[in-house]
């Protein structure tokens, strides 16, 4: 299998499980597999190594993980000589109880542990470890792509296990993130998805101050990009400074993506947020004040230990008051050795109404948004286009890609394909889809 002194170049099925960090994570390993001369196959059975990037957030991402790496290990039945590694956060947090499990699997890697993969694989590797993004293999659409900032975190909220399985922050180097955006827009990216645990902690561990504005301001001067979307703000280092910016900006799309998890202070407290309820609120009421027609996106936690029925009537009533443009929301997933995994996990049942309950309020509060755009144009991104049908799929600056809105274009009159903007007429809308006409490209 190995790429090495003349073999035959090895092939690789990858399977990605989980967030986007994990896709980012995934595209620099490919990128530096294929460096190493090997190539990527869709069906595994045709692959001489299975590699699974695995994702241990939550009760239901483990489950998903674990069905993944059972598959592969009936191929490896069938096919011996075949590989399979396991990499990723869950790889990264029950390397050893896997190992005993699944003894079929060939080798387990952590996070971000590529050099050592590449190593297994005997992948000749062309990068030290800080230059590798420079060989990405993009695994989204060539119009967009995530853009990892950092790495790790800082924060020890009770309910999380990501510190766990990722090491505290870590900040990239401005200038090393600036090159990446210029690399993908050199490649016709034209959107950027910036992305980290904390994306609004950026700097503090390396130079002592939030550089988040600073490293917008760099981005914004990359040729051919021409929007930026920022994710996953937290509300203790999220500072006026950056509303303001993204108020003026004309690449950062009016997009404020900011997981609360819930609102009243007690919940904040039981949660280990840090932050109070009357902080949450200026931020986004600063939000709608400073950016024009500004996205408030958010997610919330239904279920956490402590949660009150008075708690989660108040978090309903947040929700109605402030009418989110788009809304998150889990039950709570008792994880070992989080401080919450100590406290008296809530009834099942109980959780799964609250998560009903508030996702049905959520969504007449989407229709009513959406049904409000009727008769209105909007600039859009076109993601997917169906030649066939005269049909093409896109998004608005207020729709990141695979969480949010989607808008369903038809009659298509001109050429276009993905990666092309559009004005559109909004003529007809549900919960989660706008329908529109094109009228012009831009």
């Amino acid at each position: 299998m190995s790429a090495k002194s003349g073999a035959r170049a090895p092939k690789i099925h990858m399977t990605t499980l989980g967030c986007s960090k994990n896709v980012y994570d995934s595209e620099i390993l490919m990128g530096q597999m294929r460096a190493g001369r090997a190539t990527f196959v869709d069906v595994p059975e045709e692959a001489d190594a299975l590699v699974i990037n695995t994702c241990g957030f939550i009760e239901l991402a483990k489950k998903e993980s674990v069905d993944a790496i059972l598959a592969a290990e009936e191929i490896k039945k069938a096919h011996p000589d075949k590989k399979v590694l396991v990499c990723g956060c869950l790889s990264q947090r029950y390397a050893k109880e896997l190992q005993k499990e699944m003894p079929l699997i060939d080798a387990f890697f952590g996070a971000e542990d590529f050099d050592n993969i590449l190593n297994y694989l005997e992948l000749d590797r062309s990068l030290s470890p800080e230059f590798l993004y420079e060989k990405r293999h993009l695994t989204t659409p060539n119009h967009y792509a995530y853009l990892k900032i950092s790495e790790g975190c800082n924060h020890t909220c009770a309910f999380c296990a990501i510190p766990l399985m990722r090491g505290r922050h870590r900040s990239r180097p401005l200038e090393q993130v600036v090159r990446e955006a210029e690399i993908l827009a050199a490649q016709g990216v034209k959107e950027l998805i910036v992305i980290s645990q904390d994306t609004t902690f950026y700097g503090l561990d390396s130079t002592g101050k939030q550089e988040i504005v600073p490293l917008l301001r760099a981005l914004e001067a990359v040729k051919g990009i021409e929007w930026i979307r920022l994710h996953y703000l937290y509300p203790t280092t999220v500072q006026d400074a950056l509303i303001d910016y993204m108020g003026e900006s004309t690449r950062v799309v009016p997009y404020l993506d900011m997981p609360v998890q819930h609102i009243t202070d007690h919940m904040l407290k039981q949660m280990k947020r840090g932050g109070k309820e009357r902080r949450i609120r200026e931020i986004f009421d600063r939000a709608r004040s400073r950016i024009q027609d500004v996205t408030l996106r958010t997610t919330f936690i239904v279920g956490h230990p402590g949660e009150t029925p008075a708690d989660f009537e108040a978090l309903k009533e947040f929700v109605r008051t402030y009418q989110f443009d788009r809304v998150g929301v889990f039950t709570y997933s008792h994880e070992e050795n989080t401080t919450a995994f100590g406290m008296p996990d809530l009834d099942a049942q109980l959780k799964a109404e609250r998560y009903a309950e508030l996702m049905e309020i959520q969504q007449e509060i989407s229709l009513a948004k959406n049904l409000a755009k009727i008769g209105t144009t909007r600039r859009v991104l076109i993601d997917e286009v169906d030649w066939a049908n005269l049909t093409a799929v896109g998004r608005t600056a207020g729709d990141s890609p695979e969480i949010d809105n989607e808008v369903i274009l038809e009659d298509l009159g001109s050429a276009l394909s993905p990666g092309h903007f559009l004005t559109a007429e909004i003529i007809d809308a549900t919960e989660y889809e706008l329908y529109a006409k094109p009228e012009n490209t831009v």
